[in-house]
């Protein structure tokens, strides 16, 4: 028998998903129900993890069609909740959550782009603009319908609804969205008094992939390889997040060790990132010699990964069923002795930071997001945790190993540059900790088993990844394959977080603030 429960003594029956390896709980809602169910879970300080569109009318002719839903999930005491409110057929449309939680505004022009359903409000003004389309493609052409055909267009211009400030002195400022180098595009448009910044509003999507339409008749084994590119430094993060779904859907569970494996590939991806971002960190204020220590540590990092995994990035390594390589114990040994090295050049580099006057002038104040107002936007992952957030799934929703490592969560309340720079050397010391626990803790055993697809199921993956939470919700169709497949970053939440740290900064420090979020132009641009 299905294990059931309501939450905030609303009457909304949840069904437990047993094939889980962190508690998932789903529903189904009408639009008073899911708007009274997001309030209550706002009042009692809970977040929204992700909210996505899907077209739930079948390609085969002998199926009735079944409209539309918006999928709503949500982090609880309990576990994750995915609330689903079907939608018409005809004119599909949801009660606007921005008024609950900000970040939902965002995704919700993401889901009128694709699937042109509209959220609605009587009580507020709601934002309507495209976010993905940018008129490359027309308004009434949505993607992730079942019906809509492949197709091509020509770019076209647009005039975008920017926010305009006014007043006396007040100009622009136009960044993007092309930029120097290598960077991945984005428009940033400050509103100034001469260089302190009076609003900042960002123009995204230009890294618009279809990645999501791309899903749709994959082989469930076949998916992983697209999960794992939505965002190249974050594919451990989503290679595991969906195997997990794929695995659920399966119902399988991998062996033990390639779970403990995936934990290793993952803190070395977390720990490769923060290795990255603290020499970008003091490039952006001018201190070379942080960046050039930094960018050789993180090398003779990745070039360990290529050696022992066979990819620098690890891609491809995390499968539905387990894990692609194994690790020899001489592999072990040099990841240990590795360890060693990175914490004892890191420990010397933080110290150089912490006296450097220069650096700690540009880190100290700037960018800074309180904690009243991260909580308020709903901030996630590192840029939450330096604002005093301490939402971290490894403690919050463990799943194996993470149930027996003990991960100790850091935290810092200053909530500007150079707290986001102390939470990055706290976690990248823990990361080698847990290195050295899961390697100590290794079981031995098998490092995959077979997984075969089930028609008409549904599953999740949650995984904590080096940004914050990463989801992937995989749906398959009557013939096994991918239905649909959303891929959810955590720079979604984060965004809207950047706008306001770079209020009264001035426009040359936007550089070192934004690396010091570092979110990704791509998770969030499928």
């Amino acid at each position: 028998m299905s294990e059931t429960a309501q939450f905030f003594d609303l009457p909304i029956t949840f069904t437990r998903q047993p094939e889980h390896v962190f508690p998932a709980w789903e529903a189904e809602a009408d639009e008073a129900a899911l708007e009274e169910f997001c309030i209550a879970a706002h009042r009692a300080g809970r977040r929204l993890v992700a909210l996505w569109g899907c077209d739930k009318r079948d390609r085969q002719p002998d199926v009735p069609a079944r409209g539309f839903a918006l999928h709503v999930a949500l982090d609880l005491a309990e576990g994750l909740a995915c609330l689903t409110l079907p939608m018409d057929a005809c004119a599909p449309r949801f009660p606007d959550l921005a008024p609950i939680f900000p970040s939902a505004g965002r995704l919700q022009r993401a889901v009128r782009d694709m699937i042109g359903a509209e959220p609605v409000s009587s009580e507020y003004p709601t934002d309507l603009r495209p976010w993905l389309r940018h008129a490359n493609w027309p308004a009434d052409y949505f993607p992730l319908r079942h019906d809509t055909p492949d197709a091509s267009f020509p770019a076209q211009n647009e005039t975008y609804g920017f926010v305009r400030v006014d007043g006396d002195g007040v100009h622009e400022v136009a960044v993007g969205p092309i930029h120097a180098g290598v960077i991945e595009p984005g428009h940033f448009r400050f509103s100034a008094m001469g260089e302190r910044v009076l609003r900042l509003e960002e123009r995204l999507g230009w890294k618009h992939k279809g990645i999501e339409r791309r899903f749709v008749g994959m082989a469930l084994a076949e998916g992983a390889r697209l999960a794992g590119r939505v965002s190249g430094d974050t594919t451990v993060a989503y290679a595991w997040a969906y195997s997990q779904a794929a695995e659920a859907i399966a119902g399988v569970t991998p062996p033990a060790r390639a779970i403990w494996l995936r934990a290793l590939l993952l803190e070395r991806e977390r720990i490769a990132n923060h290795l990255g971002d603290l020499g970008g960190m003091a490039n952006d204020v001018a201190f070379s010699f942080g960046l050039m220590q930094f960018s050789r540590l993180k090398e003779d990092w990745l070039r360990l990964n290529a050696r022992l995994f066979g990819h620098r990035y690890l891609m491809d390594r995390i499968v539905p069923g387990g894990i692609a390589i194994d690790l020899s114990a001489s592999g072990a040994a040099e990841l240990i002795e590795q360890c060693d090295t990175i914490q004892r050049e890191v420990r010397a580099l933080k110290a150089i930071y912490d006296e450097h006057a220069g650096l700690q002038d540009r880190f100290l104040t700037t960018g800074h997001l309180a904690p009243e107002r991260a909580r308020q936007l709903g901030t996630i992952g590192l840029v939450g945790r330096a604002s005093d957030q301490h939402w971290d799934l490894r403690v919050d929703h463990p799943c194996a190993p993470y149930d027996e490592l003990e991960t100790r969560v850091a935290t810092h309340a200053n909530g500007d540059v150079a707290a986001r720079a102390l939470v990055r050397f706290a976690e990248l010391n823990e990361s080698l900790h847990l290195i050295r626990k899961i390697l100590s803790g290794m079981p031995s055993g098998d490092i995959r088993c077979d997984v075969r697809s089930a028609p008409e199921r549904r599953g999740f993956g949650w995984i904590e990844g080096w940004r914050g939470d990463v989801l992937v919700m995989v749906e398959t169709g009557l013939d096994g394959k991918i239905r649909r497949c959303h891929c959810h970053d955590p720079s979604w939440h984060n965004w809207i977080a950047l706008e306001h740290a770079a209020i009264d900064n001035i426009v040359p420090d936007f550089p070192v603030i934004n690396k010091s979020f570092n979110l990704s132009y791509a998770g969030p641009d499928l």
